[in-house]
């Protein structure tokens, strides 16, 4: 069944729940929750990277995500870091990090593919245009898909060099990153594309604003929960070999029914 990770976000403003984790116990509570819930994976990050969002000093963002790391690992629980730093992501992966989940591909630090290369991480390169701050300026595009591609294939051949082999690499096509409203839908058609470029692919729509944009006016957390479950399905039937969810107890019981329905899983 496809993998799911279960966002932890250590932040003050991230989108929907920023603040509500911020201190390290209630993150630790939390994620811990979201593993009982079915998580296969906590993703735990400390600098958000919703539109508009500044970036933080790694100091900062190293003292919110560390202990909470530390902590869920400890409890066996498998753990990816979501972060731009290589500074970070070597402490992460030293407290019990196993993952390092980059929006930017390697591109907001270049000395991030060599931190994972020098450690046996996974890695997940997302398409990534600039920073979150001005993301939308650059969500200009004459062939979305090809480029979207291209770009991705350009990270991929990076992490190569730097030593990271393709069974390590995990590719996001970076849904909300650089694409407005209609172009995250193009996205996420074009999935077996993605799959079939040889990588494992992991899908983030959760709680995002196009998901929002087609509910229509002001819609809850419950409803766009919903639409991120029905997202998650149709992605694993296109070939997502992970999704990234707030709601894991939504996102599991979509999953498992629609494995019920191809006969793909038995309780």
């Amino acid at each position: 069944m496809t993998v799911i990770m279960g966002i932890v976000n250590v932040t003050p403003d991230s989108f929907s729940d920023g603040g509500r984790f911020v201190d390290p116990d209630v993150a630790i509570a939390h994620g811990l929750r979201l593993r009982a819930e079915g998580a296969d994976i906590l993703d735990v990050g400390g600098e958000s990277t919703r539109p508009g969002a500044e970036r933080v000093a790694a100091r900062v963002e190293q003292e919110r995500v560390l202990p909470v790391v530390a902590a869920l690992a400890a409890a066996g629980a498998p753990v990816s870091i979501d972060t731009l730093n290589a500074s970070t992501a070597a402490l992460a992966l030293e407290a019990g990090a196993s993952i390092v989940n980059d929006v930017s591909g390697g591109l907001a630090d270049p000395g991030m593919l060599e931190v994972v290369a020098s450690t046996r991480a996974d890695v997940v390169l997302g398409h990534w245009r600039g920073a979150s701050a001005d993301m939308y300026a650059r969500a200009e595009y004459t062939d979305l898909v090809r480029e979207v591609i291209e770009e991705l294939l350009v990270r991929v051949e990076a992490a190569a060099l730097a030593g990271i082999p393709p069974a390590r690499i995990v590719l996001d096509p970076g849904v909300g990153f650089a694409k407005r409203g209609a172009q995250n839908w193009d996205v996420l058609r074009a999935l077996p594309q993605f799959a079939g470029l040889g990588p494992r692919v992991l899908v983030g729509t959760s709680r995002k604003r196009f998901l929002g944009d087609a509910l229509g006016d002001d819609p809850s957390l419950a409803d766009k929960d919903l639409a991120t479950a029905v997202t998650s399905v149709i992605a694993a039937q296109n070939g997502a070999w992970a999704v990234r969810v707030h709601d894991v107890a939504a996102t599991r019981d979509a999953l498992r029914v629609a494995a019920l329905w191809e006969g793909t899983w038995t309780p």
